[in-house]
């Protein structure tokens, strides 16, 4: 009986064996604000002027073993734009920039991670923004992780690309040091 048991036991080990790591699922922990999307863009080129979206929600999923085969998906609530002046950000909100009552959301949905060293990889995706869906990069850095103090899992992420204004039909003209915006985004993750 043992022979039998050893027999059927190693054919199991060794498929097990080779059945490929799956990724693990991903909701990014904005109720708890552990992530972040962040802008800068020169004023008047003189200093950078900073801001956020306050509310966006999002999932990636990633597996350590293979970061490749990872994704995410991000929904942004564009009229959520916070530079910290309200009157800045109701100007922000108009038909002439992000037009926010014609484009209430944006969204950001990778099509391929390619690894470009250990914990680093460019991130490629499309990013739908005042009407406008355009392929765009990240340079991403893996920062972490690991279990967390309540039971969960977490992993987190950043990543930064530049932005084209003009790309995206934002043609108010900012001024000449103003054609371009940094967008980071800083993602923690709670596994599911």
């Amino acid at each position: 009986m043992k022979f039998k048991r050893a027999a059927f036991a190693a054919p199991l080990a060794a498929t097990l064996m080779s059945v490929p790591a799956v990724a693990a699922d991903y909701k990014i922990d904005t109720e708890n604000a552990h992530a972040a999307i962040s802008f800068r863009i020169k004023h008047l080129g003189f200093s950078w002027l900073t801001g956020r979206f306050d509310k966006f929600t999002g999932t990636f999923s990633y597996d350590e073993k293979n970061p490749d085969a990872s994704k995410v998906k991000v929904d942004i609530d564009t009229a959520s734009v916070d530079t910290n002046l309200a009157l800045r950000d109701k100007h922000l909100r108009a038909a002439d920039l992000l037009d926010t009552d014609n484009f209430p959301k944006a969204t950001f949905e990778s099509t391929s991670i390619k690894t470009t060293a250990p914990g680093k990889a460019v991130v490629t995706g499309n990013l739908t923004l005042h009407g406008v869906t355009k392929q765009i990069s990240f340079n991403a850095e893996h920062v972490g992780g690991g279990k967390d103090p309540w039971g969960g899992y977490r992993d987190g992420f950043t990543g930064t690309t530049e932005l084209t204004l003009a790309d995206f039909g934002i043609k108010r003209d900012l001024g000449p040091a103003a054609k371009t915006v940094e967008l980071t985004l800083d993602l923690e993750g709670v596994r599911q």
